[in-house]
C-alpha cells in the first residue's frame, strides 16, 4: 500500500513539475515596443470597408485594443462575446474598443450585431503591423485552417491606451487559450480615465 502511495506522490510531483515547466516556457514576454508607459508605435491597418487607418489617429481618446487571431479561433470568438457585456461601460467612459485581426471576422461581427454593440475591427491582412509590434505568431494557424488563413497569425494581446497614445496596460496571453478578464480591462481603463 505504501509503495502505491509513494508511486502516486512521485507521479503527482512529476506532473506538477511538467505543468510548471510548460507554463513558464509558454509564457511570452511583452515586446519592447509595447511596454507599459511607452507610446503606442504607429501602424497602419484597414477598416472593414478596406479604407486605410492609422494608429496615430487614436490620440485624443482612450482605447481598449484587442489583437485576436481570427474568427476560426474559438478562444478569440469567446473573448469578443465576453466583451459585449462590458461594451457599454467602455464607451460610457469615452473610450473606443478596437479589435485588430489578420482576417475579416464575420463570426465576431455577427456576435457584435446580435448584442447590438459597435465594435471597431481593424484588419492587418499582411501582418505587417503584427510583425512591427512584435506580435507575430509563426505557424500559429492550425492545419485545418491553413489554406484559408495562412500559417502565421497574431499572438493574442490586450492593450489599454490613454488619450495621449501611451500604453497604460498590456497583457499577452500566456497560452493560446487564455484571455484577460473583461473586468480587468475595464478596471485598467478606469485607472486611465481617473488619472
Amino acid at each position: 500500500m505504501t509503495e502505491v502511495l509513494t508511486g502516486l506522490i512521485i507521479l503527482l510531483l512529476i506532473a506538477g513539475a511538467g505543468y510548471l515547466y510548460f507554463r513558464k516556457r509558454a509564457a511570452r514576454p511583452v515586446p519592447e515596443q509595447l511596454r507599459q508607459g511607452q507610446p503606442l508605435p504607429e501602424f497602419a491597418a484597414l477598416d472593414e470597408a478596406g479604407n486605410s487607418l492609422d494608429s496615430a489617429r487614436l490620440r485624443g481618446t482612450p482605447v481598449v485594443m484587442i489583437f485576436v487571431r481570427g474568427n476560426w479561433c474559438p478562444f478569440c470568438s469567446r473573448q469578443v462575446k465576453n466583451l459585449t457585456a462590458y461594451y457599454k461601460d467602455i464607451v460610457d467612459l469615452g473610450a473606443r474598443l478596437i479589435f485588430v485581426t489578420p482576417k475579416p471576422q464575420e463570426t465576431t461581427r455577427r456576435v457584435a450585431e446580435f448584442f447590438d454593440v459597435e465594435f471597431e475591427f481593424w484588419l492587418d491582412e499582411s501582418l505587417a503591423a503584427t510583425r512591427g509590434l512584435g506580435l507575430l505568431l509563426e505557424s500559429g494557424v492550425p492545419g485545418d485552417y491553413y489554406p484559408e488563413y495562412g500559417r502565421d497569425t497574431i499572438w493574442p494581446t490586450s492593450l489599454v491606451i490613454d488619450a495621449h497614445g501611451i500604453i497604460r496596460f498590456v497583457e499577452l496571453s500566456k497560452h493560446i487559450i487564455d484571455r484577460p478578464n473583461p473586468k480587468t480591462l475595464l478596471r485598467e481603463l478606469r485607472k486611465v480615465i481617473d488619472a
